[in-house]
């Protein structure tokens, strides 16, 4: 019913605004993840990086419609002893998730001086799991995976820690344009959880910086049918 709402939203902004712009941008940024939910208490933030691209399709001069392809480093660092359902250690951990992210939002643009606008974007995103390596430094067990000693283990796959590769949640961001340089903070809160069983879910918060293209197109859409 949620998903249905979104897309016909979506569907009536694209066929009621009377002319759209298109833009192109590159971003890069810094992540500063960990998990929230069940049997996340002992997890911390760790940082990763963040870089993309993304289309920005202007439907009037406050409301954007902007997917985005981003790669992203996510995952969470454990250390000293601990114990949980999820991990068990008296160990320094370091859980790095790599994805391919693709975030949808709905921008809506306010102009508050010359040459500059305030930002707020909303929506949701997609996200698979592509690579990332589980730093062990001590003696630990995560999910299915016992170490003693230091030790790298990957994080996806049935040979690492199994992490589920897929994930979605939503993001929440506020950024403002000086001209064509773009400057943003975000949040993102994950649904999905990171491994099978009581397992916690992503947590993220994102500081990017980026250029934005001159919009190039201008297409009106006609308000009636002449014949």
């Amino acid at each position: 019913m949620m998903k249905r709402s979104f897309f016909t939203v979506l569907f009536a902004l694209i066929c009621t605004l009377g002319f759209s712009q298109v833009s192109f941008n590159v971003k890069a940024g810094l992540n500063l993840s960990s998990y929230i939910g069940e049997n996340s208490d002992n997890s911390k933030f760790k940082p990763g990086v963040r870089l993309g691209v993304g289309m920005e399709y202007q439907f009037n001069e406050m409301v954007a419609l902007q997917p985005s392809l981003f790669f992203s480093q996510k995952g969470a660092k454990y250390s000293g002893d601990y114990k949980g359902n999820i991990a068990d250690a008296d160990a320094d951990v370091k859980i790095n998730q790599l994805y391919l992210e693709l975030p949808i939002n709905v921008q809506f643009r306010f102009n508050i001086a010359d040459n500059t606008n305030l930002v707020i974007a909303t929506g949701p995103y997609l996200a698979c799991g592509v690579g990332g390596k589980a730093k062990f430094d001590g003696n630990a067990s995560v999910g299915s995976v016992e170490v003693n000693g230091s030790e790298k283990v990957d994080t996806f796959g049935d040979d690492g820690l199994d992490y589920n590769r897929f994930d979605a949640g939503w993001n929440i961001g506020l950024g403002v344009e000086f001209g064509q340089i773009l400057v943003g903070f975000d949040t993102q809160l994950g649904f999905c959880k990171i491994m099978d069983g009581d397992a916690p879910h992503n947590a993220n918060i994102g500081i990017t910086v980026g250029y934005k293209s001159v919009s190039y197109t201008h297409l009106t859409l006609p308000t009636k049918l002449e014949v």
